[in-house]
């Protein structure tokens, strides 16, 4: 038997056509995953999926928004009747925005509890929806994974990050809740975990990490002297800490939040 086996899953994955969450789509669809990817642009899901089929991967999108239980509803009633069932969700969907940043000439009283909230909603709400809407599917078929995107700003104060921070860390504590719930009052199939990435380059922050000439900003050079391996991570590296998660060979692990980070959250900086 082979513990790794993930053929015929079918994974939903949020936040799909995002950088992190289009390798992990093509990673599970190369091990033989059905690929549902969901998102708020039509046109990038249909690029997105246009590029998996081209493999020859088998995969749909759908346009959902995250933070909309009807939509979601909606969503989960089309992947049933295209799949039947539903194995794995992935809350890669997530993000930050400048009002719930501080800048480094501002400090804590500057914060935009408007931005604040947009960046809590994405990133905890748009967490707790999918997992309520796609784990009650779960529930009544008794098996099933869900896995969620945490970040190394939760377990220490990464210096600007505010609202990311805090919603993250909530996020990181509903990981835990919701994993003791399934498996108390519905199955010890069903599995909830959280991955935690170090500092990747993606789309939201390359001007923050790297100049234009590919140089590293101050702040990318502080990141890579507070990580052991001195560089950044990339996007595939994601792949086997979410495949290990989606599959059997950690079915008795459940309620973590698995770092992969390059020993950044091992380092003092000392």
């Amino acid at each position: 038997m082979n513990l790794f086996n993930i053929t015929n899953k079918v994974a939903v994955i949020t936040g799909g056509t995002g950088v992190l969450g289009s390798s992990i789509a093509e990673h599970l669809a190369a091990s033989g995953a059905k690929i549902v990817i969901l998102g708020r642009n039509q046109e990038t899901i249909d690029n997105s999926i246009t590029s998996l089929k081209e493999k020859g991967y088998d995969a749909f999108g759908i346009a959902a928004n995250i933070l909309d239980k009807k939509s979601l509803e909606t969503a989960r009633e089309k992947i049933i009747a295209q799949y039947g069932r539903i194995d794995i969700l992935l809350n890669a969907a997530g993000g930050n925005m400048p009002g719930a940043t501080i800048g480094p000439d501002q400090t804590i009283f500057d914060l935009s509890m408007d931005a604040f909230q947009t960046v809590t909603d994405l990133n905890l709400n748009g967490t707790v929806l999918p997992s309520i809407v796609f784990g009650e599917f779960m529930a009544k078929q008794k098996e099933g994974v869900i896995i969620n995107f945490s970040s190394m700003t939760v377990d220490r104060a990464v210096t600007r990050v505010v609202g990311y921070s805090a919603s993250k860390a909530a996020m990181e504590n509903f990981t835990r809740w919701m994993a003791v719930e399934m498996a108390t009052k519905f199955s010890d199939r069903i599995r909830v975990n959280a991955i935690a990435p170090g500092f990747f380059i993606g789309n939201q922050n390359r001007k923050l990490l790297t100049n234009e000439d590919g140089s590293y900003t101050q702040r990318g050079n502080s990141i890579i002297n507070n990580t052991p391996m001195k560089r950044f991570g990339e996007a595939d590296e994601l792949a086997g800490a979410i495949h290990f998660l989606c599959s059997d060979a950690s079915q008795f692990i459940t309620g973590i939040v698995l770092a992969v980070d390059g020993g950044f959250s091992a380092f003092s900086g000392v």
